[in-house]
């Protein structure tokens, strides 16, 4: 998904530049708030957000086919993104291999 992912140097996305999305910030301020507070404080709080998305998840009536392609879809980009990282992981195994 990329919206999730951590944005590219230079684009209107990046760590400083005014443009940020909001998101941005929340997530840095989460961050900070869990590195400041021990698990007992802010667990039971990230536990109510996901509990929520489920509950909201689980309100949505979904059709057999919609859950099987939205499966699908899950499973292509969990696949995808495995193979991203064994590509990475090949690439810098290369790189050593190359300076030994």
């Amino acid at each position: 998904m990329s919206d999730s992912r951590t944005p590219e140097d230079g684009s209107a996305e990046a760590d400083g530049d005014p443009e940020r999305p909001p998101r941005y910030d929340q997530v840095i301020r989460w961050a900070e708030y869990i590195k400041d507070n021990p698990p007992e404080v802010w667990g039971p709080q990230q536990n109510a957000v996901v509990n929520g998305q489920i509950e909201s998840a689980r309100a949505v009536e979904m059709s057999a086919e919609d859950r099987a392609r939205i499966q699908a879809f899950a499973d292509a980009e969990l696949r995808r993104d495995g193979e991203e990282n064994a590509e990475a992981e090949d690439g810098e195994a290369n790189r050593d291999v190359e300076r030994s």
